[in-house]
């Protein structure tokens, strides 16, 4: 795998572009208004400054050449996207209203996918310029238009793991007791950005009874000898996410503490070999949750068995109970089973898992079993 990957080429935008658009007539939506962030970035590799008051939008609508409304301070920087070849740019300066310029492209009486992400001040806007337009969030509209992932995006999944992986490797060799979950935190972030990361999202350090609480902030607890520490930390390297978890102890282990992350070992396991094309996304979650209740456990787990990664950490599908969607190669997401006792520790073991054409493939290849740090 190269150090640093192919970049995505102006076809590679015009593919997710066209298949967005015609995404969105096959969902009954007259085209999709997409805001700054990450569904923008996918689909034009545009990455905007910053996130302002003044609109940014681009309006994709089935025949008809995508267009990117952008201030005209900004738009010498869009032109020069990735993408930019497959737009038509229409700039706004200030004083001129941009919703008017999307208010052609947007059929009144309409209904349009929006990015999550847009802020009101901007759909409030385009429901002034036009009132009879209706609009639905992307999420819910259309929510695998990033969830199969082409050869180039596994690619760079799978280097984000390996430099996470990396880094529980080196985490594993610096001194736990005595610091303080900050400190332990801080040398994981510094480690991703060390292994060729460059943004860190979360670095989860959750050191006995802190540990039962899964999205534990890193705090100011003292970890001491005998505690169970929950590792959960992640980011993102040329453009695609990192997420994996692993628990640690310091010094040896109860049986108790042995016992339970045996039962979380085996339901992760049991998680991951579920994994194949046309199985349900809550198939997954069924049989690691499962495995937990069976042996007594099952109050104890108490989110769900994982979720979708790719350009943001955090995206569909989910591996939950009541999600019949069907599981196709090049879905990429979590499994990440854990029981939480309130009061005294946790465990949980994450892996990013890709759909194969036969099963599925780990992303992070680090050892599962317990480890023991000083």
């Amino acid at each position: 795998m190269a150090a640093t990957p192919t970049p995505f080429t102006s076809d590679d935008y015009r593919s997710r572009m066209d298949r967005a658009a015609e995404d969105a007539r096959d969902a009954g939506l007259g085209g999709l208004v997409v805001a700054p962030g990450p569904d923008m970035d996918w689909l034009t590799g545009y990455r905007p400054p910053a996130a302002t008051e003044r609109a940014t939008l681009l309006v994709l609508a089935a025949g008809r050449k995508p267009v990117l409304i952008v201030p005209a301070l900004e738009a010498p920087d869009a032109e020069k996207a990735p993408g930019a070849a497959v737009l038509t740019f229409e700039a706004w300066r200030d004083g001129v209203d941009p919703y008017g310029l999307a208010a052609p492209l947007l059929a009144q009486g309409g209904r349009f996918g929006v990015s999550d992400n847009a802020w009101a001040l901007h759909l409030l806007g385009l429901q002034r310029t036009l009132p009879g337009t209706r609009y639905v969030a992307l999420s819910e509209a259309l929510p695998m238009l990033r969830a199969v992932k082409d050869e180039a995006e596994l690619d760079r999944l799978a280097a984000a793991g390996a430099a996470a992986d990396a880094t529980y490797e080196e985490i594993k060799g610096v001194r736990f007791a005595g610091r303080k979950e900050t400190e332990v935190a801080r040398d994981l972030a510094a480690l991703l950005i060390g292994h060729g990361h460059s943004q860190v999202d979360f670095t989860v350090v959750g050191s006995g009874p802190n540990g039962a609480n899964p999205h534990h902030e890193a705090g100011e607890r003292t970890i001491q000898e005998g505690d169970t520490v929950v590792l959960d930390f992640g980011g993102l390297k040329h453009g695609y996410g990192s997420d994996t978890t692993r628990t640690v102890h310091v010094g040896e282990p109860s049986q108790e503490v042995r016992d339970v992350h045996a039962v979380v070992l085996a339901a992760q396991r049991a998680g991951c070999a579920a994994v194949r094309p046309g199985a349900a996304c809550q198939d997954i979650d069924r049989a690691a949750r499962q495995v937990i209740e069976t042996a007594g456990y099952g109050e104890y787990f108490i989110h769900r068995t994982g979720h979708g990664i790719g350009v943001t950490t955090h995206e569909p599908p989910y591996m939950i109970e009541g999600e019949s969607r069907e599981l196709v190669p090049g879905m990429c997401f979590s499994v990440e089973p854990g029981v939480y006792l309130p009061g005294r520790f946790g465990v949980r073991i994450e892996d990013i898992v890709t759909v194969t054409q036969d099963g599925g493939r780990r992303l992070n290849r680090t050892s599962r079993e317990l480890a023991i740090v000083e």
